[in-house]
């Protein structure tokens, strides 16, 4: 599994997640399967078959927020290095297509959320930033076109 980075909120967020799909949903589901073995033969019981899929899907759901809090990396704002883009940074750039200045802060995958300015450290934004310094341009690949950005600043 890739390295996970996570920010403090993040990792309280997946760990309350985790504990409601637990002590919460998983008792739900369990019920669920039980009523439906109620009904009879399992092999044509259409709630039975739902039931175990959605315990399929909840365990998956689980095990992935599972592994993730174990192999996460907490972005630390102390200690990140400024003289080049990683994961924690914001960086302002200036948008050479659309002649206008962009701020991104370049999280982990599970927290993203680009319409607040929030991109993945993966997304082809975030992973063509990531090891540049102010001043550097990049030509990154997306898809819906290239789009050219030039490194203004860098802040944790």
């Amino acid at each position: 599994m890739q390295t996970v980075y996570l920010t403090e909120d993040g990792k309280k967020q997946l760990e309350e997640k985790l504990e409601y799909l637990r002590t919460v949903k998983r008792p739900e589901v369990t019920k669920r399967i039980g009523v439906a073995r109620e009904f009879g033969d399992l092999s044509e019981n259409a709630e039975y078959d739902s039931a175990k899929e959605e315990q399929g899907k909840l365990e998956a759901e689980i095990a992935e927020i599972e592994a993730k809090l174990k192999t996460c990396v907490i972005i630390d704002k102390a200690s990140i290095d400024t003289s080049k883009v990683s994961v924690g940074c914001t960086v302002k750039a200036y948008d050479e297509d659309f002649d206008e200045e962009v701020e991104y802060t370049i999280i982990g995958s599970t927290e993203s959320d680009p319409a607040k300015g929030l991109i993945s450290n993966e997304s082809p934004v975030g992973s063509a930033l990531l090891g540049k310094k102010k001043g550097d341009s990049v030509v990154v690949k997306t898809p819906v076109g290239e789009l050219t950005l030039k490194i203004l600043e860098i802040r944790a």
